[in-house]
């Protein structure tokens, strides 16, 4: 049964009783086999979560097909994608080469300032210690200080994109821990969320049988998940 009745009641109960690997489980049962963002892509700090709906970036290496338009833009559209975040959305960008910083400090104060609850970014991050400080949660390859400005530009936002083999589509969640991020489609979110929840409860019971003495064999008979 359906226990939220708005994204802050459902992001609440997300952070309170799933985790990322029982959603991805039960995802692989539903038939959503593509659905983590490359392992590489990690956590400031280990206990960091990250949960919201995606706001999705599109970044490019700076070439000669580029428009001039966006040529003299310092970031391309980055600012502008910055500033459009709303509340409990997640900026995640793809699209760059990982030679340059796609995230920092200063983009972390505006973008919380905004009621965003992180960034997930397939490439680098930077200001890693102010980063931490914040803990704002922030999930990249990394630290590396090297700047997007003369290497790269946002080329556009709120489209669909795609980070190794998951396609994020905007209003898509995003859910993630120091073991990963998955991509939950928003079509599906109900059903997936409501199945993890079910799946947490019974593993919640068999943590506390094997405790008592119970086998692996026995558990997994019994309770279907291990």
């Amino acid at each position: 049964m359906k226990k939220w009745i708005n994204d802050d009641a459902l992001f609440a109960t997300m952070k309170q009783e799933l985790f990322p690997a029982v959603v991805g489980d039960v995802m692989d049962q539903a038939g959503l086999v593509n659905q983590f963002l490359p392992p590489q892509i990690r956590p400031l700090h280990h206990t960091m979560i990250v949960v919201g709906r995606a706001m999705t970036v599109l970044e490019a290496d700076i070439d000669d097909n580029m428009s001039t338009q966006l040529l003299e833009k310092p970031f391309g559209l980055m600012l502008e994608a910055l500033d459009d975040l709303k509340q409990n959305e997640v900026y995640i960008c793809t699209g760059a080469s990982p030679t340059y910083a796609l995230w920092g400090e200063l983009m972390s104060t505006r973008a919380e300032k905004l009621g965003c609850t992180g960034a997930v970014v397939n490439g680098y991050s930077r200001d890693t210690k102010g980063g931490i400080h914040l803990n704002f949660p922030t999930f990249s390859y990394g630290g590396y200080s090297q700047d997007q400005g003369p290497r790269g530009k946002v080329i556009d936002f709120r489209t669909e994109i795609k980070l190794g083999e998951v396609t994020v589509k905007p209003g898509d969640i995003i859910f993630g821990d120091v073991d990963g991020v998955c991509i939950i489609p928003q079509d599906r979110e109900e059903e997936i969320i409501t199945k993890a929840i079910e799946k947490s409860l019974k593993e919640n019971i068999v943590k506390l049988k094997i405790k008592e003495g119970m086998s692996a064999c026995a558990a997994f008979s019994a309770y279907g998940v291990m």
